[in-house]
C-alpha cells in the first residue's frame, strides 16, 4: 500500500507522530509538506496528495489541518476524490467500507494523537466492501 500525506501548519506536529507510526508499520508513505509550524495554505498541500490518488501513484491519503474541514474540503472538490473528516473509528470503518473513501482528513486541534492513530490504523486496514449498492451510491457522486 502507498499513502500520500500532507497537512498545514496546525497539523503538521500530529502529521509527524502519523508518519512515525506508518514507518513503524513498514507502510510506504510519501509526505508532501508541510515540513514545519510556520503558517501556510492548507490547499496548498491537500493537491498533490489529490493529484497521487487520481494519477494511481497512491492508494490513499491522508490530510491534516486544524480542525480537517479545510483539507476536507479542498479534497473534494476533485473529481475521483472522496475525502472523509473522521474523528472515531466507526466514521473510519464505515467510509472505507461504504463510501470507499481515499483519503481521510483529520483535525489536529479536535483530537489527539492516541486517538488518531487508532482511526489511521481502522481506515488503512478496512477494505471496500464492494457491495453492490455501495458502488451505485458511489457513481452517483459523478
Amino acid at each position: 500500500m502507498k499513502v500520500y500525506i500532507g497537512s498545514d501548519h496546525g497539523g503538521y506536529g500530529l502529521k509527524q507522530e502519523i508518519i512515525d507510526h506508518l514507518s513503524e508499520r513498514g507502510i510506504e508513505m510519501t509526505d508532501v509538506g508541510t515540513y514545519s509550524e510556520e503558517s501556510c495554505d492548507y490547499p496548498t498541500y491537500a493537491k498533490p496528495v489529490t493529484e497521487a490518488i487520481i494519477n494511481g501513484e497512491a492508494e490513499l491519503g491522508i490530510l491534516v489541518c486544524g480542525t480537517g474541514i479545510g483539507m476536507s474540503m479542498a479534497a473534494n472538490k476533485e473529481k475521483g476524490i472522496r475525502a472523509a473528516l473522521c474523528h472515531d473509528t466507526f466514521s473510519a470503518k464505515a467510509t472505507r467500507e461504504h463510501n470507499d473513501a481515499n483519503i481521510l482528513c483529520l483535525g489536529a486541534r479536535v483530537i489527539g494523537p492516541g486517538l488518531a492513530l487508532m482511526i489511521v490504523d481502522t481506515f488503512l486496514d478496512t477494505p471496500f466492501s464492494n457491495d453492490e449498492r455501495h458502488i451505485r451510491r458511489i457513481s452517483m457522486f459523478s
